[in-house]
């Protein structure tokens, strides 16, 4: 029964609509969903009837409050992502449990079951977690390595590593940078946990799911019921509402604006001429060639985009020295300079460029400035201008990270092989990054040049999406068809290469060769007696005649479970499926990572997507 039920599942996630996007403001309404989850606690089924039932200890009232106070919000009406929405739903309910009984998961013979159904119905009529999304109590009902108390997870993770935590996740986690801060810190505990005493006893079921449940329960000083945790640690969105009371200050305030305006008319109108004065004298400097423009103009009062005049680059390059050069394309060339502050950058030179294109270079570089994501590269600034000799410069500025790329580590001559671990990490840390550029962010960006070269490891191995110049945005999430087919050989999907169909599960394939080079040690394109094999073929004859472990490098330090391994080479092998329909989205990719999906699951997953597409 409960392989035909992965089997079900397996399929509706292959034919789940890849340009969906998530909305923060969509999730209010479904985010009660999540309770009826609460049946996977139990380790035994409703059935059984032979164990008396404690009441269900876990905090329905604190997010209920939560939830109520947020508008309504229309259905989602697609069933994955309201499932999603479940699994971190859950997480967070059993954070909260934890912060205030010291343990992951409640008894088992406790009667939450019936209490999330009787929840949900409140708010979502004829929703079934069961039949609609297949969380049976067997799937999660597991300890992560056996691990059910607050002091077991302490004692196994060393003391530096849970000060570090509190350091950085103790405080509020309203802003981007203190989250970003926080779940860096978070990420590698859990590899901690699989390797921990007694492994091989016990599961890795939600490892990845355990340090935010601690950092949510234990370590954060507003706990898991707050909207700005919820939202860094979870995913989960609340909207906020207005109380009356705020409402009647409101008015007041509306009041004394309404009668302050009539006062400062006149000088709102001295105030407006000589800004337009203001204005019209900064357009003329901004417009001004070269040799006049102004040094780090800020382009955006929304950013921190500067526009670098040429001698400022020409002098942080040393006039674009070959021993300055870090990387070389088909764009250009990246250099490495150094700001007058002592700030380290790579600036990266395109060619064959023309003044036609700039205003569409100024509006793209705007908007990938204004992303910001711990696994995206910052932008600090650009130039254009027009050199004797040289022609036309188009210049992006960014960040230096001095790990270099993953093409380096994998590929460089006289490096480190890379252990399986930081393999991981690096895996993991690319997946949220550009699953941020496809759900986190309006419009939504499709990369279209995600490969190992472009993927920037900083001193901790954390991987850093970059090279944007290629991005594409897709403002309602709509497939494009293009003339020109942007990418690079061996990670191009083959469906754009073919078609010039772009979607974000181009992206997803790309992300798959990248995945199937971390764990094979080969090329995304090679050639061999002559003839150019692509790692994605290659990949896949080896899943389809049982010899998923040997696309697996050899001698790789800290080699995983074989089980693990395995998992790891069957999400490559789906993500980089030929067919477009049969690749899971970012997010779901995600949640995979970060889950531990067991190895039958993606097996299941896999073979249902053989029959359906092969």
């Amino acid at each position: 029964a409960n392989n035909a039920f992965f089997r079900k599942l397996a399929i509706m996630i292959t034919v789940f609509n890849t340009d969906h996007q998530i909305s923060p403001f969509q999730m209010s309404l479904f985010l009660s969903i999540f309770f009826a989850l609460v049946s996977v606690l139990h380790s035994v089924s409703s059935s059984s009837g032979n164990l008396s039932e404690s009441p269900c200890p876990l905090n329905f009232d604190a997010v209920r409050r939560l939830v109520n106070e947020g508008p309504k919000r229309p259905m989602l009406t697609d069933m994955n992502t309201q499932c999603q929405i479940v699994l971190q739903g859950i997480r967070l309910l059993r954070a909260e449990y934890l912060r205030t009984n010291g343990y992951f998961l409640p008894p088992v013979n406790s009667s939450c079951y019936e209490s999330c159904r009787n929840f949900v119905t409140e708010f979502v009529q004829g929703f079934d977690i069961r039949t609609s999304c297949g969380y049976y109590p067997e799937l999660i009902s597991e300890a992560c390595m056996n691990i059910t108390s607050r002091a077991q997870f302490e004692s196994l993770i060393p003391k530096s590593k849970l000060q570090e935590i509190k350091r950085h996740c103790s405080q509020s986690l309203e802003n981007s940078y203190a989250c970003d801060s926080c779940t860096s810190k978070l990420s590698s505990l859990s590899e901690i946990l699989r390797h921990g005493p007694g492994n091989g006893n016990g599961n890795v079921s939600d490892c990845s799911g355990y340090p935010y449940l601690y950092a949510a329960a234990v370590v954060n000083q507003f706990g898991p019921i707050d909207r700005a945790t919820a939202r860094c640690l979870f995913s989960l969105y609340f909207s906020a509402r207005q109380s009356s009371l705020n409402k009647r200050h409101e008015i007041v305030i509306y009041g004394l604006v309404l009668g302050s305006v009539i006062g400062i008319l006149g000088a709102f109108t001295a105030f407006w001429f000589l800004f337009t004065r203001s204005k019209k004298s900064e357009e003329r400097v901004v417009k001004v060639t070269d040799n006049d423009e102004p040094s780090l103009v800020l382009e955006s009062r929304s950013s921190n985009l500067a526009r670098f005049k040429i001698e400022e680059i020409k002098a942080a390059t040393m006039n674009f020295s070959r021993e300055n050069i870090i990387g070389k394309g088909g764009y250009g060339n990246v250099y490495k300079g150094m700001l007058p502050n002592g700030t380290e950058v790579a600036v990266k030179r395109f060619k064959n460029c023309s003044k036609a294109g700039d205003a569409n270079f100024k509006h793209e570089v705007e908007i990938i400035a204004s992303v910001k994501h711990v696994n995206l590269v910052a932008l600090r600034g650009y130039s254009t201008a027009t050199v004797p000799l040289e022609g036309h410069q188009r210049i992006i500025v960014c960040d230096l990270l001095h790990n270099g790329s993953l093409y380096d580590h994998l590929f460089g001559s006289g490096m480190k092989k890379l252990s399986w671990p930081i393999r991981l990490r690096i895996a993991l840390g690319t997946a949220r990054g550009l699953a941020y550029l496809h759900y986190g962010v309006q419009p939504a960006i499709i990369h279209r040049d995600i490969k190992a070269s472009n993927i920037l490891l900083d001193e901790a191995f954390e991987a850093k999406v970059g090279d944007f110049g290629l991005a594409k945005f897709n403002p309602e999430g709509i497939t494009h068809l293009t003339t020109r087919v942007a990418g690079t050989l061996g990670y191009v999907a083959p469906e754009y290469a073919l078609y010039g169909k772009l979607t974000p599960g181009s992206d997803v394939y790309s992300f798959g060769v990248v995945l199937l080079e971390l764990l094979s040690g080969k090329k995304a394109c090679e050639i061999i007696q002559g003839k150019s094999v692509l790692l994605s073929d290659w990949a896949w004859e080896l899943v389809k005649e049982g010899k998923t472990l040997d696309v697996i490098e050899e001698n790789m330090p800290e080699m995983e479970l074989p089980e693990m391994m395995e998992q790891y080479v069957l999400t490559a092998a789906i993500c980089a499926h030929p067919i477009l329909q049969a690749r899971p989205t970012m997010d779901q990719i995600v949640k995979i990572l970060e889950t531990d999906v067991p190895l039958s699951n993606i097996k299941i997953f896999l073979a249902a997507l053989l029959t359906a597409y092969l």
